[in-house]
């Protein structure tokens, strides 16, 4: 009866080893895990931080030849709009030369 405590004893004392180790076990793999987890997020984050970067400079580059296409269409827009026939530039050179000359 002594022999069979004793293996009673040996076989907890060898299944607490085992819950033991199985514990440590599994806390290792949720750390490695987290650790995984964790930078696999850092690469993610770093990915949409770059692509974000490209569509802002794509974005401000179609919104400077935005800016150029509408410069040059006001600027088409108000030759169109501004014709002066010879009466009136000879009337205005006339007036800055008065005006530079300080005639009256």
């Amino acid at each position: 009866m002594h022999e069979v405590i004793q293996q009673l004893v040996a076989v907890e004392a060898e299944a607490q080893r085992i819950v033991q180790a199985a514990r440590a076990e599994a806390d290792r793999m949720r750390a490695d895990a987290q650790r995984e987890a964790q930078e696999l997020v850092a690469r993610d984050r770093e990915a949409t931080r770059a692509a974000a970067g490209q569509l802002v400079a794509a974005a401000l580059a179609e919104a400077g030849l935005e800016k150029q296409a509408r410069l040059a269409q006001a600027s088409r827009d108000i030759a169109a709009q501004v014709r002066l026939d010879d009466d009136v530039k000879e009337q205005l050179i006339a007036a800055i030369v008065r005006c530079v000359t300080c005639e009256p």
